[in-house]
């Protein structure tokens, strides 16, 4: 089947300024002593670009999460919590500054700077702490390879007027974008060394953007995609859209794809899930960093399904495969792991990715005659 280059349409996006109110930012200020200059911005996960007066994009959808477990320790109730955690276990003795961090239409994200460094905050006054857990879940064990750099989570807990927080380290990002070949290499040196017993799956269901992502462990790899990445978008295109052509066909290629993968040994790898250019950059030392995970343990070529908005380059490929050699059938699956992505940005953000999902299905149901 030849690549489709033309993929990634042009859409129109509107600009979405998210402005707290003076009343909150004097609330604040009250509790932590710290003068707020400026409103923090928020911080989203999605092919789209934010500019500095605001988050970005057609629209920030909404679904109901499902949390599994609580695997981290929640803080308590107090007036603040963010600023107590900071103040005690942070081992900070004062808060100097509060700055917004430019991002997207999810989450506030604010750089606390204290006397004991700096450390970077996001909220969201919307959800519970299951998805901050699931982040952190994917963070620290991206982080316990020892291999990409990522920033470690330190803290998830509810803020007392509802909705939640996550406290993480503080990356101070270099001034250029990561070396494209020690990226390829230390992100397939993660894929190596993140393995799990588990089968294909997480500890817990996370977001992809602000979608559910399911992640209900499972044997089968293809099992697994058909049913919890393509299958659920699906479901999720037709609930929304009422788009039974997309679903009926989407479907019938679902249980149709087991023959890409003949001859394929698949070992459930670590994934950061959602890895496109707003998620990678570097820090001062040009090391690669990569954020904003929706980690799951999967095929390795899946990690490369939002590549048409990450840039990857010929260096990029060359160095990862040094060390994750290319698996027969590559070119014939990489469109299948792009769809998962164009389905959610359907989801997301409207039917300018519509087109591109299903010219992928109809590519395949007529390759594979299903």
């Amino acid at each position: 089947m030849e690549p489709i280059r033309t993929r990634h349409l042009k859409h129109k996006l509107e600009l979405l300024p998210v402005l707290a109110s003076f009343q909150e930012i004097k609330q604040r200020e009250e509790r932590t002593g710290v003068a707020m200059l400026h409103v923090g911005f928020i911080s989203f996960s999605s092919c789209i670009p934010s500019f500095s007066s605001g988050g970005l994009g057609r629209r920030c959808a909404r679904f109901s999460f499902t949390k599994l477990h609580r695997p981290l320790a929640m803080s308590s109730l107090s007036n603040d919590p963010i600023r107590e955690w900071i103040l005690s276990e942070g081992k900070a003795n004062e808060i100097t500054r509060i700055s917004p961090v430019g991002g997207g239409c999810i989450n506030l994200a604010s750089r606390y700077d204290t006397d004991a460094g700096s450390f970077f905050v996001k909220t969201n006054r919307s959800v519970e702490p299951s998805m901050f857990e699931g982040e952190a879940l994917g963070l620290n064990a991206m982080y316990e390879t020892r291999t990409v750099r990522v920033p470690k989570p330190f803290k998830v807990g509810p803020l007392p007027t509802g909705g939640s927080y996550i406290i993480m380290e503080f990356i101070e990002f270099g001034a250029s974008r990561s070396n494209q070949s020690v990226l390829g290499r230390k992100l397939a040196e993660m894929h190596k060394a993140g393995k799990s017993e588990n089968g294909f799956g997480f500890h817990v269901d996370n977001t992809i953007g602000s979608t559910p992502q399911i992640n209900t462990w499972t044997s089968d790899w293809v099992e697994f995609y058909a049913v919890h990445r393509l299958g659920y978008q699906l479901k999720l295109a037709r609930q929304q859209y009422g788009d039974s052509t997309i679903y009926e066909r989407g479907l019938r290629l679902a249980k149709n794809i087991r023959p890409l993968f003949e001859g394929v040994a698949i070992e459930p790898c670590l994934l950061h899930g959602d890895l496109w250019s707003g998620n990678i950059t570097s820090d001062r030392n040009g090391e690669p960093v990569i954020l904003d995970p929706a980690c799951y343990y999967g095929h390795c070529e899946a990690e490369f399904g939002m590549s048409w908005c990450a840039g990857f380059g010929g260096s990029f490929y060359n160095a990862y495969f040094e060390v994750m050699p290319k698996q027969p059938g590559f070119e014939k699956r990489r469109e299948l792991y792009l769809l998962y992505h164009y389905l959610n940005h359907y989801n997301l953000f409207g039917s300018s990715y519509r087109s591109s999902a299903m010219s992928i299905i109809d590519d395949y149901l007529l390759m594979l005659k299903a």
